[in-house]
């Protein structure tokens, strides 16, 4: 595995695509560096965010909300910065409604709403909503991974789990369009389903979510979850770290070996690698994707396919890069589909 080149690659593609609407500030380098080891106890982030505004945060967020105040809100204590990018340079508008992520299309305001009112009212219901996956004296070790952890999105007690996936070219992570509305869907029909903050950068990603699975499966009473037939979920960048993982397993990024997932379910990336071990696999992308070719996921669905691992693909006409959970476009329903999929692996 090269990720190396894949992520220069990745980026190569994307701002010949989105030049004119991205930012000059990216991440430059990649840290290929293993980690080990594991959370001994099952902890939460907490703590006062140092920003104050004089918003009332009892009342509920609407399109016309400020993100600063979002990112301000006490309820989310020190987390509260991880709900959208740590860069912002990789996101535009002043509220709710206005929100842009860069290399994204079709973003819902009313969902973006909806999920920030969720994390508020299970935040101030004194529900834990944000887990760390890295122990304090491993983040002293390496600052870059108190950027990291995992937002719970809680089903039913003791139903199989999910972990969501955002892309973001390995330069940010576009967690509120790209992982979660994708969790918050899964936790409505019972699931229980995490959206990983990961370091940028292929490697560190990868190792940041071979963490998560070990966090979960070492932590699996506490948080209530079923590990049986977990399911990886990912979109563009985030679909190549479920590849990665679901093809290698957690102890080529860092980890002991935990089981790999059920089922994957990837969208838009252009990822052709693959083994006969990995798991039944659903894929879906827009037909006039300029930075994932449907071709290459097709082609990559066939050839499993042929090697007898069950597959699905799905592709979309007239529709881009980046379309999240589909709300308003041709894919809308394909959650649906790739529930349905997964429920198949059981």
């Amino acid at each position: 595995m090269n990720l190396k080149r894949y992520t220069a690659l990745i980026l190569a593609i994307c701002l010949l695509f989105c030049f004119a609407g991205c930012s000059t500030e990216k991440n430059t380098g990649l840290d290929t560096s293993q980690t080990s080891g594991s959370n001994s106890g099952i902890s939460s982030t907490g703590g006062k965010n140092s920003v104050q505004t004089n918003v009332d945060h009892s009342e509920p967020y609407t399109t016309n909300t400020k993100i600063s105040d979002v990112l301000s809100d006490t309820a989310f204590g020190d987390y509260g910065r991880l709900i959208f990018p740590v860069n912002s340079g990789y996101y535009s508008g002043d509220t709710l409604g206005e929100l842009r992520l860069t290399w994204y299309s079709h973003i819902d305001p009313n969902k973006t709403v909806e999920i920030a009112n969720y994390m508020k009212s299970h935040a101030e219901a004194g529900e834990t909503i944000f887990y760390d996956i890295y122990s304090d004296e491993e983040k002293a070790a390496d600052p870059e991974k108190k950027d990291t952890g995992v937002f719970f999105f809680k089903g039913d007690p003791g139903a199989r789990f999910a972990i969501c996936n955002a892309g973001g070219a390995f330069a940010y992570v576009g967690a509120m369009h790209d992982s979660f509305p994708h969790a918050l869907e899964l936790s409505k029909k019972g699931y229980n389903a995490f959206a990983l903050i990961y370091r940028p950068g292929a490697q560190t990603a990868c190792e940041d979510l071979a963490r998560a699975i070990a966090f979960i499966f070492d932590h699996a009473d506490e948080l209530e979850v079923n590990t049986d037939c977990y399911s990886l979920w990912g979109g563009s960048a985030g679909g190549r770290m479920t590849a990665y993982l679901s093809s290698y397993g957690t102890q080529s990024f860092g980890e002991a070996s935990y089981p790999r997932p059920g089922t994957a379910v990837i969208q838009y990336t252009g990822h052709s690698e693959y083994t006969k071990s990995d798991p039944p696999t659903f894929m879906c992308v827009g037909e006039n994707d300029g930075i994932a070719s449907w071709r290459t996921m097709e082609n990559r669905a066939n050839t499993m396919k042929s090697v007898g691992i069950d597959t699905e693909f799905h592709k979309y006409p007239g529709l881009g890069h980046g379309f999240g959970i589909g709300t308003g476009t041709v894919a809308e329903g394909w959650l649906d589909a790739a529930v349905s999929f997964w429920e198949k692996q059981m």
